[in-house]
């Protein structure tokens, strides 16, 4: 399965990357699982991703939760929640 990566704010500034294609293997994906195999790179991706900050992600330009699938040739954005006034 190939799917392109997207990072926004201030993950994209702590992990060093704004975007990357990924090939994973061919068996159901989650957005959960997702950030579970990218954590395993090292302390800053398991802290950004599966740490205390609430990272959202997007499929295809669509919010979604963590249970969201994730299909071969999907476009996932992980970004931080915004706040606002």
């Amino acid at each position: 399965m190939k799917i392109k990566l997207f990072y926004f704010a201030r993950l994209k500034e702590a992990l060093k990357y704004s975007t990357e294609d990924l090939d994973l293997p061919d068996e159901p994906l989650t957005v959960l699982k997702l950030k579970a195999h990218l954590a395993k790179r090292g302390d800053v991706w398991g802290q950004m991703l599966m740490g205390k900050l609430k990272v959202r992600a997007a499929i295809n330009h669509e919010l979604v939760d963590d249970n969201a699938a994730i299909n071969n040739g999907d476009e996932v954005a992980f970004f931080p929640p915004v706040t606002g006034g």
